[in-house]
C-alpha cells in the first residue's frame, strides 16, 4: 500500500501511547471498515465509546471477537489499560482514564443524553496522555466527541475526524471541526491506514 504524504507528515515525530475513538449512529460499520485491518501483536490501546442504550446487553464485544485478531474486553472498573487490546466502554457507565492509565466507571447524569458520552473518556484521556493520544471521531448524530476532540488537541494529542462527506449520519464530525479544527479530516480508508502507520513509528 503507498503512503500517503499527508498521513506521514502528520504521524512524523509522534509517539501515540493510546488511541480513543468516539462514534454514534452508524459508527458499527465504520468500525468494521477499519479495526479489522490491524495485525496480531498490534502494540497500541484502542478504547472505543460508542452510544449504547442503557439496560440492554452490550453485545459490541462479542461481535468484534469475530472479527479482529487484537484480545477485545469491555472496559472494566479499575482495569489497568493494556497495550495491544481492543476496548469497549460498557453501557450505563461513563468511561474514564485514570492517571495511572487504568480505567474507573461513573454513573453521573448522561451528558449530551448519552451514557457512556465520548466526551468524558477523551478529556480525562487528554489530561493522562496528553501529547501521545490520538483522538478519532467518526459518525453520530450529536455533538458528544467536540469538546472531547477540543481537548485533545489543547494538550497537543493528535485528532482525526472521519470526513463528513462520507459519514453515516455527519452531525458528530462536522460538530468537533467546527469547534476546534482537526489535524486531519479523512474517509476511513485513510483513518484505517494512520492507525497502521502509528504502530511503525
Amino acid at each position: 500500500m503507498p503512503t500517503d504524504p499527508t498521513l506521514e507528515m502528520a504521524a512524523r515525530g509522534r509517539t501515540i501511547d493510546a488511541v480513543v475513538i468516539g462514534a454514534s449512529a452508524g459508527g458499527v460499520n465504520a468500525l468494521m471498515q477499519m479495526l479489522p485491518a490491524l495485525p496480531r501483536g498490534y502494540r497500541i490501546p484502542i478504547v472505543v465509546v460508542l452510544h449504547v442504550k442503557s439496560g440492554r446487553h452490550n453485545q459490541l464485544v462479542e461481535v468484534f471477537q469475530q472479527r479482529v485478531v487484537l484480545p477485545v474486553r469491555e472496559a472494566g472498573d479499575k482495569d489497568d489499560v493494556i497495550p495491544g487490546t481492543l476496548y469497549f466502554a460498557p453501557a450505563g457507565y461513563h468511561l474514564l482514564i485514570e492517571n495511572e492509565r487504568s480505567f474507573s466507571l461513573s454513573c453521573d447524569a448522561p451528558l449530551h443524553f448519552a451514557r457512556p458520552a465520548i466526551d468524558v473518556t477523551m478529556e480525562t484521556a487528554a489530561d493522562v496522555y496528553g501529547a501521545n493520544l490520538l483522538g478519532i471521531l467518526l459518525t453520530g448524530a450529536n455533538d458528544d466527541g467536540a469538546a472531547g476532540m477540543a481537548a485533545i488537541g489543547k494538550a497537543g494529542g493528535m485528532t482525526a475526524v472521519q470526513d463528513p462527506e462520507e459519514a453515516n449520519v455527519d452531525v458528530m464530525p462536522l460538530a468537533a471541526i467546527r469547534l476546534r479544527a482537526p489535524d486531519l479530516v479523512l474517509p476511513l480508508e485513510k483513518i484505517k491506514q494512520l492507525l497502521l502507520m502509528l504502530e511503525t513509528h
